[in-house]
Order: structure tokens, then sequence, then C-alpha cells
């Protein structure tokens, strides 16, 4: 029989509604890591795309979780013309709460959505974009990983990955 990992070896992805009361447990019980979805850092946006209006719970959530996870990543899936504006502002705020940022490129989930190529922002295009803005963008140099993010480090140093799920798929 093979030992089921124990719950130190998972991470949670979350909307982060519920994390400001629940991250202290699920520190308490071992949780190491956590993936919250962020794909936007205004409020009336965050209405827009999630048709909820729970901006500042999630925000709250979200500071919760940093200040008690070392492994918080913040998960923004860009579209064009939506929210590909925030890749700095998204990016800053990850550095200002010590979270790591992972850009996921826009796909199509089988028609749930009203998935259009032309909203894609690949990979190649939010490094060009990075680069403008803060100088030569370096890949990260780690083992070969299953991980669905390539990671890359900013001149400041600061780690971001990007989760080429159209242009690059990984499954």
């Amino acid at each position: 029989l093979a030992a089921k990992p124990a719950l130190t070896d998972i991470s949670l992805t979350t909307n982060g509604i519920l994390l400001v009361e629940s991250a202290a447990a699920l520190k308490d019980a071992g949780l190491r890591r956590v993936n919250i979805s962020l794909d936007t850092l205004l409020p009336q946006r965050f209405i827009e795309l999630t048709r909820q209006d729970s901006h500042a719970r999630v925000i709250s959530g979200i500071e919760t979780a940093a200040r008690l996870f070392d492994g918080l990543k913040l998960d923004s899936v860009l579209m064009r013309g939506v929210n590909d504006d925030e890749l700095v502002p998204l990016l800053d705020y990850g550095a200002r709460i010590g979270a790591e940022v992972r850009f996921i490129e826009y796909m199509d989930v089988g028609g749930a959505t009203r998935w259009t190529p032309d909203l894609v922002v690949s990979r190649r295009e939010i490094l060009q974009r990075l680069t403008a803005h803060f100088g030569a963008v370096q890949p990260v140099e780690e083992p070969a990983s299953t991980a669905p993010a390539d990671r890359f480090v900013l001149p400041d140093l600061r780690v971001f990955g990007i989760i080429s799920s159209t242009t690059e798929p990984f499954c």
C-alpha cells in the first residue's frame, strides 16, 4: 500500500473568500502552500469578472494568508482588454505581501466562457511587456519540474511565473 501524503504535501487553491476565517486553522493543520486566484486589484473590475462584491474580503483573505504562509502564490488569468493592464500592479502587490504572482494565459474551458483567441495574452507578450517595463527578464534555472508554471526573475530579483495554458499547453 502506498502511503497517503501528509497534509504538508498538499497545497490549497482558493478564491480567498474564506481565508480570513480559515487560514490559521489550515496553517495549524500543517498546510504549507496556498494558491489564490486574483485576476484584478480593482474592486469594480473584480465585480465585473466574478459577479460578486467580495473584493475587500478576498484581499483581506490574501493578506491574512500572506502573514501565515511562506509559499503563497497569486494566480492571475490575463485577458486582453480586460485586465492585462495590471501586469505591473499585480507584481508590485505580490512583492508587497511576499507572494509569487503567476500569470495564466486565458484558455478555452470547453465553451463554459466566451473564450476567443483574441483575448489571449501570450507568454511571449507578457515577457515582452515586462522586459519593456523592468529590463531584462531571465528564466529561473531549476531542475526539471512537473509544475505547470515556468518561472522568471526580474532585474530586481522578484520571481514570477507564467502558465502558458494556450500557447504551450502543459497537459
